[in-house]
């Protein structure tokens, strides 16, 4: 085994007066920030890409890592096939984590709250506004089923190309019943900044009353240690 590289996360840090008195602005401005240095350097891939965590109902935990999508006073939000393992995992269990991390800016946002599924209409307009290809391949997968052959998920996607080709719009291929979003409704957000010799700043928001993202009076503040 090689040697382990270690790094120094000279990261700018975070401060307690930094911060708004609620959390969405602040997600908001390091999803930008994210989405700016990858146009600047290229060295922050798929800015949005956010990490599920979810529990089946033998108290097996699975992750994997999906876009986020959404982002409202709601919460964060991705689309799934429903029957796909996250899916059939949270209408069992809606308790969720999850993360979005940028390495290289030395920075990660963690989330855990309770998802929801989104209203049929915004998975809808979202599903519209998708590439012809993906929404045909939201059809053709079953995801996360096994698969026999790469050849079989071929010609499911060419079958439902055949029946409804492409117009060029986002019509014609309609929204799938099994198809759409959820919401995170977060009881707690994490701002995890990087700083040297491990001595990182975690600044997190905890839940204190019923309002959202962008409601001040719901959250309180606190620095937990590294």
């Amino acid at each position: 085994m090689q040697p382990i590289k270690r790094w120094d996360y000279a990261g700018e840090g975070l401060d307690e007066h930094d911060l708004p008195a609620a959390p969405l602005a602040l997600v908001e401005q390091w999803v930008q920030d994210a989405v700016d240095r990858q146009a600047a350097k290229g060295d922050v891939p798929e800015p949005d890409a956010i990490s599920v965590a979810t529990v089946d109902d033998a108290g097996q935990p699975h992750v994997r890592t999906v876009l986020m999508r959404y982002l409202g006073p709601d919460g964060p939000g991705f689309y799934t096939n429903y029957t796909s393992r996250k899916g059939l995992d949270l209408e069992i269990n809606p308790n969720i984590a999850a993360a979005l991390t940028w390495p290289p800016m030395f920075r990660a946002i963690r989330f855990v709250g309770v998802a929801h599924k989104m209203p049929v209409e915004r998975s809808e307009a979202y599903f519209r506004s998708r590439p012809y290809g993906s929404r045909i391949g939201a059809w053709a997968s079953h995801q996360s089923q096994p698969a026999a052959t790469r050849a079989q998920l071929e010609e499911a996607v060419a079958s439902y190309e055949r029946k409804w080709p492409d117009t060029g719009s986002g019509e014609g291929v309609p929204l799938p019943d099994f198809w759409g979003g959820y919401v995170v409704r977060c009881d707690e957000l994490e701002f995890w900044a990087g700083r040297s010799s491990r001595l990182h700043d975690r600044l997190v928001y905890v839940r204190t009353g019923d309002g959202d993202l962008a409601d001040a009076g719901s959250w309180r503040i606190e620095r937990r240690q590294p």
